[in-house]
């Protein structure tokens, strides 16, 4: 356990600085889509148009962190759901996984703070509530189901991408799915599939209601992605969601 700490430290501190940004950028655009006095929020009155500009900046957000030099390095899990289907498929190492996991959670948390400290009181009214991810009217089993359900499909289609000639397009198809899920499905989930991202919304605007749905549904519909994928995939392949030949791999110790 400590001799992967010793080693891999800076790839975790990637995690954590990937998540970290990725809610940076989420408060920034919730601010200025949805709070009150933001003069976009006054001009763009339709809401699904401002879901669907949330969707194409923080798909954007996603892609730059897959393909950075940081994401290409770590593999860009920034997400537990991610990091543990990963580990059922056996690609990454225990001792791995659980540092990613606690890195995400602490760059979930440090992204949101970030946020507060550049943003001030405006992440902290409602909307934007600092990005807090809620069941929307339809109640929690709806909420439940849905989160469950494009966690399971974003994970399939990253699998089945990442081991096909397309390979190098497993990012963008990631941050394809992100987009149109928050144009279309958050209203009835909140659209998290990451326990770590809605953990940081959740604990700095002082809510947990309905934290548990998150907890659970993303990586148990993730999870089952991975086990349907390893019953109809022979194909092997690496925990990292753009594997480039030149950049040092721990999961392929190439």
């Amino acid at each position: 356990m400590m001799s992967a700490l010793r080693s891999h430290w800076r790839l975790y501190l990637m995690e954590a600085g990937g998540l970290a940004t990725f809610m940076i950028s989420a408060c920034l655009f919730a601010v200025i889509l949805e709070h009150p006095d933001s003069v976009v929020r006054q001009l763009l009155g339709d809401e699904f148009a401002r879901r669907a500009l949330m969707g194409s900046a923080m798909g954007l957000t996603a892609v730059a962190i897959i393909y950075s030099p940081w994401g290409k390095k770590s593999g860009a899990h920034i997400n537990p759901s991610v990091t543990l289907a990963f580990l059922r498929l056996g690609r990454i190492k225990f001792p791995d996984a659980l540092f990613y996991v606690l890195a995400q959670f602490g760059g979930g948390v440090a992204g949101v703070l970030i946020a507060w400290v550049l943003l001030g009181a405006r992440l902290a009214h409602q909307p934007p509530n600092f990005v807090v991810t809620a069941p929307g009217m339809d109640g929690v089993v709806v909420a439940f189901a849905a989160e469950a359900a494009i966690s399971a499909i974003l994970m399939l289609a990253v699998l089945f991408v990442s081991s096909s000639k397309f390979a190098s397009c497993a990012g963008l198809c990631a941050g394809a799915l992100v987009a149109v899920y928050i144009a279309f499905e958050a209203p009835f989930s909140g659209m998290s599939m990451n326990p770590a991202r809605t953990f940081g919304s959740a604990l700095a605007a002082g809510d947990l209601t309905g934290l548990w749905i998150y907890f659970i549904a993303p990586p148990l519909g993730m999870l089952l992605a991975a086990s349907l994928y390893q019953s109809l995939s022979t194909r092997g392949g690496c925990a990292k969601l753009y594997h480039v030949k030149d950049v040092h791999c721990i999961f392929c110790q190439e």
